[in-house]
């Protein structure tokens, strides 16, 4: 919520607001009980929006007043920031705050940019080699694509799927998960509605799958590498497959996606939402998650779920009337690949290039089983409070070890006090370590840990000397 001091420079919005309801300048300014002039140099950012009016809209137009302040455009405003970083742009950069600009002022303009930007970097990549087998680049295209729209509509819809939730803790309630063995009663739940039997298979039976539906024989049949954790999450995504999937198809058939790749990514996504609703309800997780301060290891022997699937649900408690801290979460491997990201704040991860090697979630792999945290700060001064833990998502054998990856999870600072992991920092006198987005994409000089030039700067080369970092650069 706004404080009663706050100002807002958002004319373009407001004006687009009051054109869409079909109001006259005169109109709304009677509603709002302001002057139609004082309206006037508010929408041409002569006037600032002050809170006091920004609720009172909020109370006539019953509207979200995030998304009118532009809190849920800061994704699009961090996607055109990084667009503009492209050497194909050298010498007319745009600022940050340029960017916020151009997305206040015309959204629908700035979303037509990034769209011919990714087309020309599309078209850039296939003319890289004309000996590249063609169908393999659009396959490889396309696959790129079908992640990145779906990832898109679940920011677009802050993580949070309001209609899948109620289902959801419904069925626990139902199920009486609160008192029962979840593996127990999902198992017993789709052998009475379903008459679906669950069997725990050995490795060297099914060696390349955690979970298959044989609809045949009527069994779901799971890994016995799968833990606990894992085995109830394929358990309740499979109820969800079955018993949501007209509510899940309506979902996918709103998202319009570009494909039935997309389509079977955002189905997928959804069921697996449902799961870690069904065995994390909302208004139960929400109450702990708040009483415990937010401590993700008793979370996750609280719900009897893994440390991963605890961080990830942390991020959907976006309901308007009980939210949770607005996290982001990424998930990443030993070689530095992001291989799951999403923000619902202001956090910004880059598409390509993985992350700043500053950040102390790489340390992960060299102490497993603690977890670290860490306060960061992004080149535009924006500071994030930040744990992260390595983790494994399933058993492994001798020959095939488990897969390890590392799972951060953070909040921006003003939320750490919220948290337990905060305890020990002086929050009145942060000092937090400067990080950036990729090497890429950061203009941090004299990096100790640079891998990669900035794409949009100009390098400079001294015989005589030898600094911190290889690359240094002009500051333009």
């Amino acid at each position: 919520m706004a404080q009663s001091d706050e100002k807002l420079l958002v004319g373009p919005r407001l004006r687009r607001f009051r054109q869409t309801l079909g109001l006259t300048q005169a109109r709304m300014a009677e509603d709002l009980g302001i002057s139609s002039s004082y309206l006037n140099l508010m929408e041409r950012n002569q006037r600032a929006l002050s809170a006091k009016v920004l609720l009172k809209m909020a109370e006539i137009y019953d509207f979200d007043i995030a998304g009118f302040t532009g809190a849920g455009d800061a994704h699009l405003v961090a996607e055109v920031y990084e667009a503009m970083r492209d050497p194909l742009f050298k010498g007319e950069s745009l600022s940050k705050n340029e960017a916020e600009d151009l997305v206040n002022v015309s959204p629908t303009a700035a979303k037509a940019l990034l769209k011919l930007y990714s087309k020309h970097r599309d078209a850039a990549r296939r003319d890289v080699d004309i000996t590249v087998d063609r169908d393999k680049v659009e396959l490889l295209e396309q696959s790129a694509e079908a992640v990145e729209v779906v990832r898109r509509f679940i920011h677009q819809q802050r993580n949070y799927f309001p209609r899948l939730d109620a289902a959801a803790e419904a069925l626990s309630q139902e199920l009486g998960l609160t008192k029962r063995e979840p593996h127990a009663a999902l198992t017993e739940r789709l052998k009475e509605k379903h008459d679906l039997s669950v069997r725990i298979v050995p490795v060297d039976i099914m060696p390349q799958m955690l979970r298959y539906f044989d609809r045949h024989s009527k069994r779901i049949n799971l890994s016995e590498l799968l833990r606990q954790s894992g085995r109830r999450f394929q358990l309740a995504f499979q109820i969800g497959m079955l018993e949501q999937r007209e509510l899940i198809d309506e979902i996918v058939k709103s998202a319009a996606l570009p494909g039935r790749e997309a389509e079977g990514l955002m189905r997928t996504s959804l069921a697996n939402y449902f799961a870690a609703a069904v065995i994390m309800p909302y208004a139960r997780f929400l109450k702990e998650a708040e009483s415990s301060k937010y401590d993700v290891d008793l979370l996750s022997h609280r719900f009897g779920t893994s440390w991963e699937q605890t961080a990830h649900r942390l991020t959907t408690l976006q309901k308007p009337d009980a939210r949770g801290i607005p996290f982001f979460f990424v998930r990443i491997d030993v070689a530095g690949n992001v291989s799951k990201r999403f923000s619902a704040g202001r956090f910004h991860f880059s598409k390509f290039g993985g992350a700043c090697p500053l950040w102390n979630i790489h340390e992960c792999f060299q102490t497993p089983g603690r977890t670290i945290s860490q306060m960061i700060q992004m080149p535009d001064e924006t500071t994030y409070f930040s744990i992260a833990k390595m983790v494994s998502r399933s058993d492994g054998t001798y020959n095939a070890p488990a897969q390890k990856l590392a799972i951060g999870l953070g909040c921006d600072i003003a939320y750490a006090p919220r948290l337990i992991y905060a305890q020990q920092y002086n929050l009145d006198n942060p000092q937090p370590t400067p990080i950036g987005i990729n090497c890429y994409l950061c203009e941090r000089p004299h990096c100790r840990q640079r891998a990669h030039a900035p794409l949009n700067k100009t390098l400079s080369f001294d015989e005589r000397a030898r600094g911190m970092s290889l690359y240094s650069f002009r500051e333009d």
